[in-house]
């Protein structure tokens, strides 16, 4: 039994980079369900390195910082697939080459250019692509568990984050005028992705973040991108607006005694 009903049906998919990344997880679970996965990627040489790893695939090209490139991106998909049954906003970028610094000196040119990938090109995505979207579509993005931890490495893309959590109860809104589709996301605590591992210190989150799960194992892609395409599927038709926390637990266990124990003896 097809329980998630994503056979047959169409979904447009931003962000595949390898075969570590997110969205490429989130496409193989929806390849696995006999769905058809279109990929977006930012440039020709990710086309041809993605072309590799997943096969067959129709691949287009868009680098989302460029709004015209998105405005042609939905005519050229249009060409071919007339109609998409939701779509995966798996894109976010901080400029880390300056190495870790203070948040309070963050560049304004930094900031800004995270907030353009990481979170304006969702509107700009949905805008471009409402009239190929299905009237009970659904778009789906990868955000983090909690946006009020103050992580140094992490910088100011937690910011921006919230910035994209916020937006997707407002597309949710606006899109309701004339539609049922539905914005929600993934909010994933710690991944061991290839873009984790261009933040500074990274490593060390992750570890401790590894300990403070209840389960003592770290979160897997695999889970945030069976909840992604849970969340794809007409299954999730009652969830619309809403950040699904993905952590293993790891919210609800700051206070592990374990943790707590090996902090005071050191």
């Amino acid at each position: 039994m097809d329980f998630l009903g994503l056979a047959g049906k169409t979904f447009l998919v931003f962000g595949v980079a390898n075969k570590k990344s997110v969205a490429y997880m989130i496409s193989s679970v929806l390849r696995e369900a006999d769905a058809l996965v279109v990929q977006v990627v930012q440039s020709e040489e990710k086309r041809e390195s993605v072309s590799k790893i997943l096969p067959g695939s129709d691949i287009y090209v868009c680098d989302v910082e460029q709004e015209s490139e998105i405005t042609e991106l939905a005519r050229d998909v249009a060409r071919k697939h007339p109609k998409l049954n939701g779509i995966v906003h798996s894109i976010a970028f901080a400029n880390y080459e300056a190495g870790l610094r203070p948040f309070h000196e963050t560049s304004k040119k930094n900031f800004l250019q995270s907030v353009d990938i990481s979170c304006y090109s969702l509107i700009s995505i949905a805008n471009a692509f409402k009239n190929l979207l299905d009237d009970r579509g659904s778009v789906v993005t990868i955000s983090i568990s909690t946006t009020r931890m103050a992580a140094e490495p992490y910088g100011w893309m937690a910011p921006v984050k919230a910035a994209l959590d916020s937006t997707i109860c407002f597309l949710a809104k606006s899109f309701s005028d004339f539609s049922q589709v539905r914005f929600n996301s993934v909010n994933a605590s710690l991944l061991k992705t290839s873009a984790s591992a261009g933040i500074p210190g990274y490593l060390d989150y992750y570890l401790y973040a590894e300990q403070l799960t209840l389960r003592k194992k770290a979160l897997a892609t695999q889970e945030v991108a069976n909840t992604a395409v849970f969340l794809l599927s007409e299954r999730s038709s009652g969830i619309n607006a809403q950040g699904i926390i993905v952590d293993a637990g790891m919210s609800v266990n700051y206070f592990d005694k374990s943790i707590i124990q090996k902090t005071m003896r050191g």
